[in-house]
């Protein structure tokens, strides 16, 4: 009994196997049959995956190690405590310095690196990549003792002047050249203590011509304008009216009386003469003697009133030509009021200035 029984639980088991061997072989031709039958789909797919890797590493491989563009300018980048990852992408990004926020995240996030990024203010420039900016802020290298100063727009060279004064970062016999006026561009820096007044002219000159971007100065050569004629008129502009439509459609009416050669007539310019900003001019003011005096002087004055800001540009390249020719402005709202008649402009003045 005892033989017989194990010779019929071998036979079982001998049988289990060799069933299970048979349904390996089975499998072993299907595959093999549907490899051959479908051989070129599967290898278009292999292909496709391939190719879909290659090519996001090729661009992760691009926006890490390839600069935003080969600008040096440096500017001051800020990191708060307590200041995220994404947070600090994002602000990357606004400031010109990294393409791609994401691929920043993704960088420090793959390396293991998103505890290490240290708060603090660092110097970085566009000709940095993520890489070098990440190893930067890993190694903590902020920058101390910088001066950080700030140019309204509108301002004259003289109170840039009496500004960096006050800052303690230039002397008295420094000179800021009248010929520089409408070039130095409004904006906020940072400097060091013993920054030379050259580098600090050449610093916002530099970040004036990154402001007038080839498409403008394209725009500006197909009106047969200069780019300092442009110039001049935005710094009109910049004192006469502040909002950006309202702008637009004075730089219209002043471009339109140069064209018919009329005065421009306008009050930035005497303010300028006199140095001082009023509501109301009186006709006296209006007939001092000087090449500035646009009432007097047909024609743009001979150089920039003060260093226009961007918007203050673009109105006078982009100037929107309306029926209006006159306007003053509302000395209790600081609303531009236009109108198209010289009788319509006059019975205005009597309203909004008691006349």
């Amino acid at each position: 009994m005892e033989i017989k029984f194990k010779k019929s639980f071998f036979s079982k088991i001998s049988a289990c196997y060799k069933a299970v061997f048979n349904f390996f072989i089975k499998i072993c031709y299907w595959l093999k049959g549907f490899f051959t039958a479908h051989r070129s789909i599967l290898i278009t797919i292999l292909t496709i995956v391939l190719l879909t890797g290659f090519s996001i590493s090729l661009f992760f491989w691009y926006q890490v190690e390839v600069p935003l563009s080969h600008n040096n300018n440096e500017q001051i980048f800020y990191i708060e405590p307590g200041q995220g990852v994404n947070e600090i992408g994002a602000n990357l990004k606004k400031a010109n310095l990294i393409r791609n926020d994401w691929v920043f995240s993704t960088y420090v996030w793959l390396n293991k690196k998103t505890k290490n990024l240290q708060a603090g203010k660092y110097k970085l420039s566009p000709s940095m990549n993520i890489a070098q900016i990440v190893e930067k802020f890993i190694k903590g290298e902020v920058v101390k003792d910088w001066i950080k100063v700030t140019i309204p727009e509108g301002w004259t060279n003289q109170q840039i002047k009496k500004r960096l004064l006050g800052l303690g970062l230039i002397n008295e016999t420094d000179e800021i050249p009248l010929d520089l006026q409408g070039y130095l561009f409004p904006d906020t820096y940072y400097f060091e203590q013993n920054t030379s007044i050259e580098e600090i002219i050449k610093k916002m000159r530099e970040n004036f011509n990154q402001k007038i971007t080839d498409d403008l100065k394209k725009e500006i050569k197909n009106q047969n304008r200069s780019l300092y004629e442009v110039l001049i008129m935005a710094s009109i502009l910049e004192k006469e009216v502040k909002s950006d439509d309202d702008r637009r459609i004075v730089s219209g009416i002043f471009w339109k009386r140069l064209e018919n050669n009329y005065p421009l007539e306008s009050c930035a310019t005497i303010a300028y003469i006199l140095g001082t900003d009023k509501w109301r001019y009186s006709y006296e003011d209006t007939r001092i003697k000087s090449p500035y005096n646009t009432y007097i002087n047909p024609g743009l004055p001979p150089t920039p009133i003060n260093n226009p800001g961007l918007s203050a540009i673009k109105a006078a390249i982009y100037p929107e030509y309306t029926d209006y020719n006159f306007f003053l402005t509302d000395p209790e709202t600081g609303k531009t009021i236009f109108s198209r008649t010289l009788e319509e402009h006059n019975i205005n003045k009597r309203k909004y200035f008691n006349l």
